[in-house]
């Protein structure tokens, strides 16, 4: 249980220093901090806190050795205070003290490699599952580690790893919006891509056809699961990394951020015994976390659940999850007819994109399952008209389908410093408000990276199908028609958005882009019955 290390913090490091001495406690916490190793206190339970009154602070997991605390007081050379943490804040204080910490832009600046040492980095596997306790000092792989660590500790969704002809971007995706985080120069391109490829078991030797891998990791005890894409471009090739975090698998869809209202037409309709549920939107609008959060409403154990998605993003306790291969013939339609085989209550099918597909989920929903899905469209009704282009028949349509949701992220103003202002005619014009009504602004603070934004936030439109939509669909009906009864006392998306600025939770800029299409009149029709 001895700590090691190449240098020791200095030459009195095993001579004690008296609680008389704050001044150095000071010079040396931050040094001393970082260099405990991470493996020393994730293996025997003990973490630095930092300095609380004058005093250094440890936190000592609940049922570990307090042994360890000796080593550790040797090693620091002074003197502290414990707290005794319960495993689960213990694990916390892990993660967020060993997080990276805006350290990818120094070690990129040490990064000098040429060809020559490719092939060996390549083959260099990591020896260490969390990338915290790689001791690897090859510097294409602390950048790598550097460069995902801060991504996760940011809540970054996407890396973009970018080569051009005049050197190497990084790209991170916060809160919906890509920004620059790196440039390195153009020859260090394929040794990071190379190295990514290993990570994620793909073919380093084949740079002419994208390939997709997975990289699972471990930061800090958080369990991360990493998607890779590479394509081939001109410069090199082009490498994205989607960071999956897997505690977004226990997602409860009261936590989504749904209207009463909204949330008690989906409800309503997975308490239905079969039928269709569709959820709409844009890539990245959210829509798998909405389906994965009405899986796990349903996932109470009396009901065989199984799903086939493009790819299996988060993997669900008690649900069977298939992926599709188009490679060996596994499609969505091939693996829906193959899971309808295994005597399903509840399906999942990760979209519907084709008329094969489209027909099988109908047919299954008439069977008595229950047919969770999403489609691409721009609103709601505009599910309806997709489902028709794929030649489903109206009458099935009209008596299998049971909701449709759609939604969209808009980024969330920072609580901390965003700004009060009265909105001008333009802008109240709008939005529908009246002239000098108080909206909000960014502005940006600590707490926020100084973007002025901090995550994002769903807005949401549902409708039911009723009696009245039913007939509507039955009958070809327009789709401004059956939105004119949808949406008679519910919210449409633009509506729900113009209450996210009122109430200061997000920009009038975020309401408008996403609620531009409302700009067309209704038709003059009414709806008998």
């Amino acid at each position: 249980m001895i700590i090691r290390k190449g240098d020791a913090p200095d030459e009195a490091a095993d001579t004690a220093v008296d609680a008389e001495q704050p001044a150095a406690v000071e010079r040396t916490l931050t040094r001393v901090m970082l260099d405990i190793p991470y493996g020393f206190a994730r293996d025997n339970g003990v973490v630095m806190l930092g300095e609380i009154d004058g005093r250094l602070k440890v936190a000592l997991r609940e049922g570990a050795d307090p042994v360890a605390l000796l080593e550790v007081r040797r090693y620091l050379a002074m003197p502290f205070d414990v707290e005794l943490a319960p495993v689960a804040q213990f694990e916390r204080y892990l993660s967020d003290h060993y997080a990276v910490d805006g350290n990818a832009a120094a070690m990129a600046s040490s990064l000098n490699i040429d060809g020559g040492d490719l092939e060996l980095l390549a083959s260099d596997l990591p020896s260490a599952e969390d990338l915290l306790d790689s001791a690897d000092d090859a510097p294409a792989i602390r950048l790598i580690n550097g460069v995902i660590a801060e991504a996760a500790r940011q809540g970054v969704s996407d890396i973009h790893i970018e080569p051009y002809e005049t050197g190497l971007v990084i790209r991170m995706r916060m809160d919906g919006v890509l920004q620059e985080k790196l440039r390195m120069p153009p020859n260090v391109a394929p040794v990071i891509v190379s190295r990514i490829k290993v990570m994620a078991r793909l073919d380093i030797a084949e740079r002419r056809v994208p390939q997709d891998g997975r990289i699972g990791l471990t930061i800090g005890g958080k369990l991360l699961d990493v998607r890779v894409s590479t394509l081939p471009s001109r410069a090199g090739e082009r490498v994205v990394l989607r960071l999956l975090d897997k505690e977004n698998a226990n997602m409860d869809l009261g936590l989504l951020g749904m209207s009463p209202r909204t949330h008690k037409i989906l409800a309503d309709a997975l308490a239905e015994p079969n039928g269709i549920i569709l959820v709409t939107g844009p890539t990245g609008s959210g829509k798998t976390t909405t389906l994965y959060s009405c899986l796990k409403q349903l996932n109470d154990g009396s009901r065989n659940m199984l799903t086939v998605e493009d790819p299996v993003e988060y993997a669900i306790e008690g649900v069977g999850q298939t992926q599709v291969n188009a490679k060996v013939g596994l499609t969505f339609a091939a693996g829906l007819r193959a899971i309808l085989r295994q005597d399903p209550d509840v399906v999942m099918i990760g979209e519907i994109r084709d008329h094969e597909t489209a027909e099988i989920a109908v047919q299954a929903s008439l069977t008595g399952h229950l047919v969770l899905s999403t489609v691409h469209t721009n609103d709601a009704i505009g599910a309806i008209t997709r489902m028709r282009d794929m030649k489903i028949e109206p009458f099935l349509l009209a008596s299998t389908l049971r909701a449709v949701v759609a939604q969209r992220l808009v980024r969330r103003l920072c609580p901390e410093c965003r700004e009060p202002v009265q909105a001008d005619g333009s802008l109240a014009s709008l939005l529908g408000f009246d002239k000098g009504t108080v909206v909000y602004r960014p502005v940006g603070c600590d707490a926020c990276n100084h973007t002025g934004f901090a995550g994002r936030i769903g807005v949401f439109e549902a409708v039911r199908v009723d009696e009245t939509i039913r007939r509507l669909i039955n009958d070809n009906g327009d789709e401004a028609i059956i939105a004119r009864h949808a949406f008679l006392n519910a919210p449409n998306l633009g509506s729900a958005a113009r209450e996210l600025v009122r109430t200061g939770q997000t920009t009038a800029e975020e309401a408008i882009r996403i609620s531009r299409r409302e700009a067309e009149p209704a038709p003059p029709e009414t709806i008998d019955g």
